[in-house]
């Protein structure tokens, strides 16, 4: 490349850089720069030192938005000696692929030059795009940086992941996010000190991001825009709390993501759909919803919530949770609230069991206190010599009510011990059908056999 061809390139990459959003015009070039995330990347992290000493192997970047996975990758393509790529998972083809592996290739036998290949969004890429990854990445001929909103253990292909390490990233605190706004206040290339924002001012745009850096910018460069629209005071704009809160009308500057009302309003929440509440629930899903939480937290919870309080009193409210998790990743805001509201309301009306946490909470007390109990003899693995001796197995679709009387827990254990139905719902009526066969008579009143 000439003279000419590298000063033309470095203009419009300054022009570029002038007129691009103050989040990447604030993007840090080196690692002292960068805020936050000490366990993933701050001194000793295995991250750290791979960067530093350009040693780097594939990676995948796993964290909410505006963490600093794609700043983390500009860091790298600035510090490290080798060709530095991109690839779009949501344009990028399986042909796009093979050729940056191709050229890769070139590059590592020609000059002796690694390739890194940075793909953001991996989660997006399908599996036939992500199996073209695979060899590639085993032989070293590309070291991929893949970074991810989406829970890689579930989104991206298993054998890809055994090649790599995953690194999580956290919600930045609200004193990382607070450096990073001052810095864009006064720093050239952000803000240039021509304006002025209160404590006040700072928290709560600092509030509004919940740990997204990106937000927090947006937010600050948005107010800014307003604020110049006034007369100067001083030598500076004022930037006031009304500009915070135009530039983000989300209401909600009190939920704090990483703060103690994030946990209550979620504890209320679910405390609502225990206490069979529908109006209460959705009241607490909708702070949740305006405040901009992950639609898919909110679903987790009601998840969780439809076994530990409904259980088998109810066993479809597990089902009519899990479509509402399925439609929060695929439709997402703001359609999805309605999904995540039927759901919550079917799980406030439905009737509430702890059966089964109470259940498995206490067999696992057993487990880990009473020490190895035999399994019965005749429920034993049938394909060992001397088998014959374990005495007769009894199948029960051989009688005609598809159940017949024997022994299934280890000795000094009886019926009863772990599960003991709430006698509410579907899980009350297959017991009194159990035991019916049992005894031939209804079980009595407090739950016992007759």
């Amino acid at each position: 490349m000439g003279f000419m061809d590298t000063l033309f390139s470095q203009q419009e990459r300054a022009t570029q850089l002038r007129n691009a959003p103050l989040a990447v015009r604030m993007r840090p070039a080196t690692l002292d720069d960068y805020v936050g995330q000490q366990k993933a990347v701050g001194p000793g992290s295995w991250l750290r030192s791979a960067i530093e000493h350009d040693v780097l192997s594939s990676v995948i970047l796993y964290g909410p938005a505006g963490t600093g996975k794609t700043t983390l990758a500009h860091i790298i393509a600035a510090t490290t000696k080798s060709e530095f790529v991109e690839v779009s998972a949501v344009t990028g083809t399986v042909k796009d692929l093979r050729r940056e592996i191709d050229e890769a290739k070139r590059r590592l036998l020609m000059y002796d030059r690694r390739t890194i290949l940075f793909i953001d969004e991996i989660h997006r890429f399908s599996r036939s795009q992500q199996d073209a990854l695979l060899h590639a990445v085993e032989n070293r001929t590309i070291v991929m940086i893949g970074a991810t909103t989406e829970n890689p253990y579930f989104e991206v292909n298993s054998a890809l992941l055994s090649r790599g390490r995953v690194v999580e990233l956290e919600h930045l605190s609200n004193e990382d996010v607070e450096r990073l706004v001052r810095r864009a206040l006064s720093a050239p290339q952000g803000l240039a000190d021509r304006f002025a924002a209160g404590d006040d001012v700072v928290s709560a745009i600092c509030t509004l991001a919940a740990g997204d850096a990106r937000s927090a910018l947006t937010t600050l460069e948005l107010a800014s825009e307003i604020a110049v629209t006034r007369p100067l005071k001083g030598e500076r704009f004022v930037i006031t709390m009304e500009d915070v809160r135009v530039a983000n009308p989300r209401r909600g500057l009190s939920y704090d993501k990483s703060g103690d009302m994030h946990y209550d309003v979620i504890s209320a929440f679910i405390k609502s759909m225990r206490g069979s509440d529908p109006d209460a629930a959705v009241y607490w899903l909708a702070r949740m919803i305006d405040a901009g939480e992950d639609p898919k937290f909110i679903a987790r919870r009601i998840m969780i919530q439809a076994s530990e309080d409904i259980g088998n009193a109810d066993p479809q409210a597990f089902l009519i949770a899990e479509a509402a998790f399925k439609a929060a990743e695929v439709i997402g805001y703001p359609e999805c609230r309605i999904n995540l509201a039927q759901a919550a309301i079917y799980n406030a009306l439905a009737p509430k069991s702890n059966a089964c946490e109470s259940a498995i909470d206490a067999a696992l007390s057993d487990v880990r206190s009473s020490g190895l109990r035999e399994v019965p003899a005749h429920l034993r693995d049938r394909h060992r010599p001397g088998s014959e001796e374990y005495g007769p197995y009894l199948y029960p679709h051989d009688y005609p009510e598809g159940w017949v009387e024997q022994r299934y827990l280890p000795e000094g254990l009886e019926r009863g011990a772990f599960w003991k139905p709430a006698g509410r719902g579907w899980e009350e009526w297959r017991y009194e059908q159990t035991s019916r066969d049992r005894t031939g008579r209804a079980p009595r009143a407090n739950g016992a056999d007759s």
